[in-house]
């Protein structure tokens, strides 16, 4: 840790390997000597929590519509709910009310300890990992209670138990905050891209040159020398992938067959999980597809979803996407999946949906989508700009997501030394200044000037 923390003054040999030296005046403790199962069955349905309703490693409560079936294990205020299957996942809640665990839960009730520090001790990597190891099942793999119950813990006294519980609720929400900023940057960054591409695909590049009406209510004004023309008119191929089971028609290797999971991001993302056989191909040879082909999910909850075809997937099949071939001299294979993907492109194809709860678009719809349409060479520079703004704000998107996972990595490396006692905070206290920082953290992202956009 950071030297801007003190160790305790002496350690012993906590004869435990998770734990190593603890601060002489700590004990340890088996867990179920700290914590007792409870196994009371709920008499009635309130307060239904299961792993869902638990985030991940922070142990927040996650409201969901989630319907719970079968009988729950009553738990009160102050109870402790470990998700037992898949304990790799890190759901530990710590209940603020009355209710029923449904599912894959182990309900501790804490004896004379503070229960917040309980749970932060189970939050650790290290526990956490000792728990994992420990799981029956392949499949579905869950931690047994005489395994966890056996583990030995850490106890400090109880008033130090209460003041490094204080401490983390205050450095924890501290950092919290910061990782919500950066996954706000992500999402402003999301919309600062998406609005680059409507602008340049249907005002163009040039400020400056006289506009007309396009005459589509949803797309306003176009440059004056642009063309609007209906998908059709640009297309020499609007067709649609194989629709039909494929249990009968998948092999271990052959020709790669692209399905929705693989559209994202403008681009086809092929995982080398799906085959055909070259023969089941050729006769299916209207959706074999060519490099500057546009795909347009056609049916599932990525539907609108669009992909470029590059070199990489010329030759392939696919499963249910729409294929649109454009014509070379009107409509450029990059500009038509710019256009599709624009806020226009995809306000408009959203609008043509059918189905309700199972959207799908229809080709007979696809093609009378109007395109605002630049000359060939206007396409290209749109095409290369956009690119560039693509990749900047994608480079920008990494950088922060990589400035969130330092942030997590620091959250849970400073539970650990707190309750295992590698930092001593007995007499720490809150700074609630407006001013305060935390000078070893990461940089927020929005604070470093390679961000600004």
């Amino acid at each position: 840790m950071s030297g801007k923390y003190q160790a305790y003054p002496e350690y012993k040999d906590s004869g435990v390997e998770w734990l190593g030296k603890l601060p002489t005046n700590w004990g340890g403790v088996r867990l179920k000597y700290l914590a007792p199962i409870v196994t009371e069955k709920a008499t009635d349905r309130r307060n239904p929590l299961g792993l869902e309703n638990i985030e991940s490693w922070t142990g927040k409560l996650q409201v969901t519509d989630s319907e719970f079936q079968g009988d729950g294990t009553r738990f009160i205020a102050g109870d402790l709910l470990f998700g037992k299957l898949r304990p790799y996942l890190a759901k530990v809640l710590l209940a603020q009310s009355e209710g029923e665990a449904v599912g894959d839960f182990h309900v501790l009730r804490p004896l004379h300890n503070d229960s917040r520090y309980l749970q932060y001790q189970m939050l650790t990597r290290e526990f956490i990992s000792i728990v994992d190891g420990s799981t029956y099942g392949a499949k579905m793999p869950r931690a047994s209670w005489e395994f966890m119950g056996n583990l030995t813990c850490s106890r400090p006294s109880l008033i130090e138990q209460r003041t490094i519980a204080a401490f983390l609720d205050h450095e924890t929400a501290r950092i919290d905050r910061l990782i919500e900023k950066q996954q706000r940057l992500i999402e402003l960054l999301k919309e600062k891209r998406q609005a680059v591409i409507s602008h340049a695909v249907t005002k163009g590049l040039d400020p400056n040159v006289p506009m007309k009406d396009s005459g589509v209510e949803w797309l306003g004004q176009v440059p004056e020398h642009w063309d609007v023309l209906a998908v059709n008119q640009a297309t020499q191929k609007i067709t649609n992938g194989y629709v039909g089971p494929t249990r009968d028609i998948l092999v271990e290797s052959g020709t790669p067959y692209v399905q929705a999971t693989h559209i994202k991001n403008g681009k086809i993302n092929f995982d080398g999980g799906y085959f055909v056989t070259g023969i089941w191909s050729l006769k299916h040879k209207k959706s074999i597809l060519k490099k500057g082909d546009v795909l347009v999910v056609q049916t599932g909850a990525g539907t609108g979803d669009v992909g470029l075809v590059s070199d990489s997937e010329e030759g392939y099949n696919c499963h249910a996407l729409i294929i649109l071939q454009p014509i070379k001299k009107k409509i450029s294979g990059d500009y038509l999946s710019l256009v599709l993907r624009s806020a226009y492109g995809q306000s408009v194809l959203y609008s043509i949906r059918t189905g309700g709860m199972h959207p799908h678009l229809n080709c007979s719809e696809v093609k009378f989508v109007k395109l605002p349409v630049p000359s060939t060479g206007e396409q290209h520079a749109i095409s290369e700009y956009v690119s560039d703004v693509i990749k900047k704000y994608a480079d920008l998107m990494v950088l922060t997501q990589r400035q969130i996972q330092l942030l997590q990595e620091r959250r849970i490396a400073l539970i650990s030394a707190a309750v295992t006692g590698k930092i001593d905070v007995r007499n720490w206290q809150p700074n609630t200044s407006p001013q305060a920082i935390e000078p070893d953290l990461p940089m927020a992202a929005e604070q470093s000037a390679e961000y600004r956009v």
